[in-house]
């Protein structure tokens, strides 16, 4: 599991990527759960957290740029 650093050193392409990689694993996971073969429960949550920080970091980013100009 990557750190908040880690994510704020990528491209904007970079976080779209991690994005999509995660909510494939994300969706793989509930499936898992939803057919009892969940072997970790608590990776969902990673997994959402991550998914969290990336987007907090692009809102940011996204807001840095308009009041920048």
């Amino acid at each position: 599991m990557k750190n908040v650093k880690e994510f704020r050193e990528l491209s904007e392409l970079e976080l779209e990527k991690q994005v999509t990689e995660l909510k494939q694993e994300l969706f793989n996971l509930r499936f898992q759960l939803a057919v009892n073969q969940l072997d970790n429960p608590m990776r969902i949550k990673a997994v959402k957290k991550q998914i969290a920080v990336i987007k907090t970091i692009q809102r940011e980013r996204e807001l840095a740029s308009v009041v920048n100009g």
